[in-house]
């Protein structure tokens, strides 16, 4: 394989790669011309075919990126860390730390040790239940009031205090960091995740053939059966801010990363219907228990401080980015979707 000269960062290392947002990083990227290297585990399933149509430098596995890091640091741009376990049901403790707590810990020492520029994700489910509100407040007081509802969420609020605790005590950090608290993000690329892919992946084969999808009924009076509200955000805005911290690299801190705007899962799936071009016929099934001691009722995305910081591209509204999902993506069942 052909290296650039030394010195030339004009690498982008996106860990997660293969997986949902840091697939479509990758082809965004490498689209544009940039030098893309993808660490992740392929498995044994269909999680290949997220990247089987970007031309990519490389291709390495998670445990051999400290290495890559050592060796390559001089060539990478920057590292887009978006690998993890992002189950929000995912109860082992000691897993969640080994591959989300350890390898963001780590990634960020290399980065300031080696002078590269770092992105990672972080989440909207820092906020738990939503009584704090969803401010992307750098505070330690204010990060300390935070009470996630999982473990998935804990292990991206952990990093999160970490970092801002380094940033104010002087301790080294790389030139340029951020951490995007992704709200609820669907797209392209997300049908290998099982349980945990959007509903519009989910409901979307139903709808289209015009039969009545299911969703969750309210267990909170405030709320009427569909009416549980959050912050859907199309994949894509994703990518467009992740190309905007590359292309202002004075921007650094935590950033929520979504519409500003709760729409309903009643919203959703109408937005699905029309995109199908059928009626729309929804039921209502109970919650299970399991679910309803850790269910968020509201999640919107407080984005003035991304907005302060210079990012000026209007985000997606759900019925386009549905729209666009369903009929690129979705319709015909083709791959990138799947």
């Amino acid at each position: 394989m052909t290296r650039s000269a030394p010195g030339t960062r004009d690498t982008l290392l996106v860990t997660g790669g293969a997986g949902f947002i840091g697939s479509n990083m990758a082809r965004a990227f490498a689209g544009e011309g940039r030098r893309v290297v993808v660490a992740d585990w392929l498995e044994d399933g269909p999680k290949w075919r997220n990247i089987a149509d970007i031309a990519l430098d490389d291709v390495i596995r998670p445990e051999a990126v400290a290495g890559f890091v050592e060796r390559e640091g001089g060539r990478l741009g920057g590292i887009i860390h978006m690998g993890a376990i992002s189950a929000t049901t995912e109860r082992d403790g000691d897993k969640i730390i080994a591959r989300n707590v350890r390898p963001t810990l780590d990634l960020w020492e290399q980065c300031a040790r080696k002078g590269i520029r770092y992105i990672y994700a972080s989440s909207g489910a820092t906020y738990g239940d939503g009584t704090q509100g969803f401010d992307d407040d750098e505070g330690q007081g204010a990060l300390a009031r935070l009470a996630p509802l999982n473990a998935y969420g804990w292990s991206k609020l952990m990093a999160d205090r970490r970092f801002v605790a380094d940033v104010a005590a002087g301790r080294p950090r790389p030139p340029q960091w951020a951490g995007l608290r992704f709200f609820n993000v669907y797209g392209p690329g997300e049908g290998h995740k099982g349980d945990m892919r959007s509903v519009i992946h989910k409901i979307y084969p139903t709808a289209a053939k015009g039969e009545a999808v299911t969703l969750f009924k309210s267990h909170h009076p405030g709320y009427a059966d569909g009416g549980q509200l959050r912050d859907f955000l199309y994949v894509k805005d994703c990518v467009n801010v992740a190309r905007w911290l590359l292309e202002t690299p004075d921007a650094s801190g935590i950033f929520n990363v979504g519409t500003g705007q709760a729409r309903s899962f009643a919203d959703l799936a109408r937005a699905v219907f029309a995109a199908a071009g059928q009626a729309p016929r929804i039921d209502y099934v109970d919650m299970p228990e399991t679910l309803r001691g850790a269910y968020q009722y509201f999640t919107q995305a407080n984005v003035a401080k991304l907005r302060a910081a210079g990012y000026a591209t209007p985000f997606t509204s759900l019925e386009d980015g549905v729209s666009d999902y369903v009929t690129r993506y979705l319709r015909g069942n083709n791959a990138a979707g799947a």
